[in-house]
């Protein structure tokens, strides 16, 4: 009976000596650490989904690796949506958990809605190569991206070898 309740002791000291804590610490209407161009705000877009920011360190023993830095985690935000230049209506969040002598971790978490500038956002092709069949019509029934070595082939199958390249500047 004793060996029980000693070993219960044991266990609920040692949870008790676990401790984590989230601490909200701002809610914010905007907020960016790039330079924004307000002049031309009426061009920007609101995102769909909310965007979720962390900057994080360990605590190994009872030494941290670093510092987290609040900057960081709004710039991973911001960063994780093309085109992105600031975040609306969101929260700061300080977060930490540790178990004494043993590991932790300390973080700042940035969550808010990307505010979108649509003339940053550049769409990135698979390729520079594309092939496209069609129809009698001209409408088009299947697009491809190839390789240049996929599409000399295809060039050199179909008896378009030696045709030049058209260029708008000759």
């Amino acid at each position: 009976m004793i060996k029980k309740v000693g070993s219960l002791t044991v266990v609920a000291l040692m949870l008790l000596s676990v401790s984590g804590c989230a601490v909200r610490l701002v809610d914010f209407t905007i907020i960016s650490t790039k330079n924004i161009d307000l002049s031309r705000g009426a061009d920007f877009k609101r995102g769909a989904v909310r965007v979720t920011g962390e900057d994080q360190v360990n605590i190994i023993i009872i030494i941290p690796t670093g510092t987290p830095n609040i900057k960081q985690a709004i710039d991973k935000a911001i960063q994780s949506v093309p085109g992105a230049v600031a975040l609306l209506d969101g929260v700061i969040t300080s977060k930490c958990w540790y178990i004494p002598y043993i590991f932790g971790q300390s973080s700042y978490v940035v969550e808010g809605t990307p505010l979108i500038d649509p003339k940053l956002v550049v769409a990135k092709l698979e390729s520079n190569y594309i092939i496209s069949k069609l129809d009698r019509d001209g409408k088009v029934l299947q697009t491809k991206f190839v390789n240049k070595a996929e599409y000399e082939s295809i060039k050199k199958q179909i008896g378009l070898a030696k045709v030049k390249k058209l260029d708008s500047r000759s």
